[in-house]
């Protein structure tokens, strides 16, 4: 069971970092956010914002930016784990020898490891002790970063393997505007994170092809088709997908121009190269990496999935955007319930 005030610190000062400390910090007597860029850690301690992710919001008093990673670990019984999927590796490794013995572990990024398809649970298997990696919990849900930041109402699932520390998370996270769910499915919630990245990006790039609402509607509804299918194989259940982590974060994902994944897409079907797209991005999209991992545990598992096979040829493939829908389009007719 976790202290009644325990000291947590947010590692990835992006904007969903930014806004989930932010959140905290108007529960907590402080906050440490720590942070990549120096000058970011600069610009929150001279100015309370955030110069390079979200600027345009001042930042509360008690929360502490940081570029220390072993001290922030050594100070901390909570870590809440929002950097990039991809270089979760990295960071794990550098954390473990300085973490608390007690430490809690909540992951806030959505996606899998591209080099050994490991979802983010079975990379803190590997890397760090059996029972940090046992207690950790997973954030999920559709949430976006400056909407959070403007205090409108979301809604959250945290996933983890012991209840007591998940029901500690719930009630750590909990505001007037930010409603948290538990669950006991740590692959589905991650999955359902994870997976509807590519779908969105499969919904901007028809967004950007100028097919309309009925095409959209199409790629998501099959989309979490393909979602379920590989949710099921890994060990996720039914239930999860559609819940927040499935259908709610894929929802918010594939139709607003907020989000990353969806911009990409967008940018894909108006013609755009994916190499000019990432050139003037500042944050990642999770979805460019997710989609060449989940197209691999995919073929690995033997599950279909159509729609990210069409989204791993335009974007490893170099293939055309509308070459691709009309392959899709013109598969082998099946039931739907196939």
């Amino acid at each position: 069971m976790l202290d009644s005030m325990p000291t947590v610190a947010v590692i990835g000062a992006g904007s969903w970092g930014t806004a989930l400390a932010t959140l905290l910090a108007g529960k907590l007597p402080g906050i440490t956010l720590w942070c990549h860029e120096p000058e970011v850690a600069a610009g929150i301690a001279r100015q309370r914002r955030n110069p390079l992710f979200l600027p345009d919001f001042d930042l509360p008093a008690n929360l502490i930016a940081s570029t220390d990673l072993p001290a922030v670990a050594r100070d901390h019984a909570i870590l809440v784990m929002v950097a990039p999927t991809q270089v979760s590796r990295d960071l794990l490794v550098r954390l473990q020898p300085h973490l608390q013995p007690g430490a809690v572990l909540v992951c806030a990024s959505k996606g899998i490891e591209e080099t050994r398809l490991l979802l983010i649970s079975e990379l803190y298997a590997e890397i760090l002790d059996d029972t940090v990696a046992r207690r950790a919990c997973f954030l999920s849900g559709p949430s976006f970063a400056r909407e959070v930041m403007e205090g409108h109402p979301a809604a959250v699932v945290i996933a983890g393997r012991e209840a007591a520390t998940v029901s500690a998370i719930q009630a750590l996270f909990s505001t007037p505007r930010f409603r948290t769910y538990s669950s006991d499915d740590v692959v589905g919630v991650e999955l359902g994170g994870a997976l509807k990245n590519v779908i969105a990006l499969a919904a901007g790039i028809s967004d950007g092809l100028g097919f309309g609402h009925s095409a959209r509607a199409a790629l998501i509804t099959r989309g979490l088709a393909e979602m379920i299918r590989l949710g099921l194989r890994l060990g996720g259940r039914l239930e999860t997908f559609s819940g927040l982590s499935g259908l709610g974060d894929l929802l918010l994902t594939a139709t607003s121009t907020l989000s990353r994944n969806h911009t990409v897409g967008h940018r894909l079907g108006r013609g755009e190269s994916l190499a000019t797209i990432q050139a003037n991005m500042r944050e990642v999209a999770e979805g460019v990496r997710t989609a060449r991992a989940v197209w691999r545990l995919a073929a690995r598992h033997g599950v279909e999935m159509p729609i990210t096979a069409a989204v791993h040829a335009i974007l490893y493939e170099e293939k055309s955007p509308r070459a691709v829908v009309e392959e899709l389009m013109g598969r082998q007719l099946k039931a739907e319930m196939a």
